[in-house]
């Protein structure tokens, strides 16, 4: 087994510069996607952006918190950083399925991806460290976060991608599940000033990637 840092070092350059696939293939849509206008695929471009850029930082989160538990001397250190990682993978698909959605739409993902992965490692590292039941906690605050986020998306997309819907669909899906796994496994509440904090950062995320 590679040395944690290691990994986690491996673990970012291939979110940042490697071409993803899925193990899973993307949503069927409801309908085929008509061509769409100019206005429509920029504006499902730049959701779509903001999407990826929240994989990115998904897996960024998941490898700093399994990092921290493994360089922790929790005895069951092992099994959570395995959690979080088998987490991370099932995120793996959703970046993929962004980044080729973004591909198919003419668009391009955030330039700034470097910057949000550092961040959001960073954060995840600090929520690591506080301790196993703050950092499935963290998980839990984060994965509601990106599911509400998820939902208005759909209320924005435009209504006849139906490509892009399905994909965020299913994501929040997703986001939804992995939040109710991490509740269980004995995350707790995050105080409500984490909370806030966690909701500005991820609002000015999302504001410029929409953008750059």
């Amino acid at each position: 087994m590679s040395h944690p840092l290691i990994a986690a070092a491996d673990s970012a350059l291939r979110t940042l510069f490697a071409p993803h696939r899925s193990a899973t293939p993307p949503p069927s849509p409801l309908a085929p996607t008509p061509a769409l206008s100019e206005e429509d695929k920029a504006l499902s471009g730049a959701l779509m952006r903001v999407n990826h850029v929240g994989e990115v930082c998904a897996q960024a989160l998941y490898s700093a918190q399994a990092l921290a538990a493994r360089l922790s001397r929790a005895p069951d250190r092992e099994a959570l950083a395995r959690q979080l990682e088998a987490a991370g993978q099932e995120e793996t698909d959703h970046l993929a399925w962004t980044e080729d959605r973004l591909r198919e739409l003419g668009s391009r993902p955030s330039l700034l991806n470097p910057l949000w992965y550092a961040g959001a490692f960073g954060i995840g590292l600090a929520a690591g460290l506080a301790g196993r039941r703050v950092s499935l906690g963290f998980v839990v605050e984060t994965e509601r976060q990106v599911e509400a986020h998820l939902e208005s998306h759909m209320d924005r997309l435009p209504a006849q991608d139906h490509d892009s819907r399905a994909i965020v669909r299913q994501m929040a899906i997703d986001e939804a599940r992995h939040a109710s796994e991490a509740l269980r496994s004995g995350g707790v509440a995050l105080p409500a000033p984490v909370q806030g904090v966690m909701r500005a950062a991820a609002k000015v995320m999302t504001t410029v990637a929409h953008r750059i």
